[in-house]
């Protein structure tokens, strides 16, 4: 099991910096929301691309992949109505693809909740097709890139397709690509019927990826404020996935960064390391 943290809490700071930050906190791995480094990654040329893996390299850190998949450009969306628009949203994953192919990176990890969730008057099963259909398109690209695109569950807070790991299991069984696969989110995961240990002791054999956090939004091991919900049993959590023999990596993915992000960061990742030795 190997430790990385997500960029955009820095997100105003160079990514080469962001690479010298988490090396110097003790990370071995940074993954990258690519809205952070340009509007859309086909901005990024190849001489741009080649600096960066060469930074990370240079500080002791792979780059693990990619999330936050759609938030840049605007418009694109996986289960609309608009053919034109599900062609692009495919178009544009297959650049991500080769972005995160050039960097080094595995895995890029599908949640974008707004540009997925059903909207009137799609049917849920019309919306699934859609995306399943989507999805598969792109598939062997993705193998073509040596990358896993890891379809995670979000709660009902969030978005209303896919917010159970069964439900991003289903989609990735149905495509049948061995590059298209799930990953677990433990905010997500807190909101399902077995909670964060009993999904990850269901799931975590097949899971690509995981992402850890606070079911408030706080990184591993932050404070509560009066009125979060109960937090993570890291302990439990981790020797869970150890248990079913998880091997891969477990990146921090805070949505809160008070006082500030290296704190976050460095508090996240001293709780995942005490938690995975107990």
């Amino acid at each position: 099991m190997r430790f990385a943290t997500c960029n955009e809490p820095w997100k105003e700071t160079p990514i080469e910096e962001v690479f010298r930050i988490a090396a110097r906190l003790g990370f071995e791995g940074v993954e990258l929301a690519p809205f952070t480094l340009a509007e859309r990654v086909e901005n990024v040329p190849a001489g741009r691309r080649r600096e960066i893996l060469q930074a990370a390299r240079d500080t002791g850190i792979q780059i693990v992949g990619l999330h936050w998949l759609l938030v840049s450009p605007k418009g694109l969306h996986l289960t609309t109505p608009d053919a034109a628009v599900r062609q692009q949203t495919a178009d544009y994953l297959k650049a991500l693809a080769d972005f995160c192919g050039d960097l080094g990176g595995k895995v890029m990890i599908f949640g974008s909740p707004n540009q997925r969730s059903v909207e009137a008057p799609t049917s849920f099963d019309e919306a699934w097709k859609r995306a399943r259909d989507l999805f598969a398109s792109c598939a062997d690209h993705f193998a073509s890139r040596d990358v896993t695109l890891c379809i995670e569950a979000l709660s009902t807070r969030e978005t209303n397709f896919i917010n159970t790991a069964a439900e991003a299991a289903r989609m990735a069984d149905e495509i049948g690509h061995p590059n298209i696969d799930i990953m677990l989110d433990m905010k997500a995961m807190s909101a399902m019927p077995d909670g964060v240990e009993g999904t990850i002791r269901q799931f975590a054999r097949r899971a690509k990826h995981i992402h850890a956090n606070e079911p408030s939004g706080k990184s591993a091991g932050m404070p509560p404020a009066q009125g979060d919900p109960p937090g993570v049993d890291f302990k439990a959590a981790l020797k869970a996935l150890a248990d079913t023999g998880y091997d891969r990596w477990v990146s921090l993915e805070p949505f809160d960064y008070n006082p500030d992000p290296t704190t976050v960061a460095e508090t996240g990742l001293r709780t995942l390391k005490e938690a995975l030795r107990s």
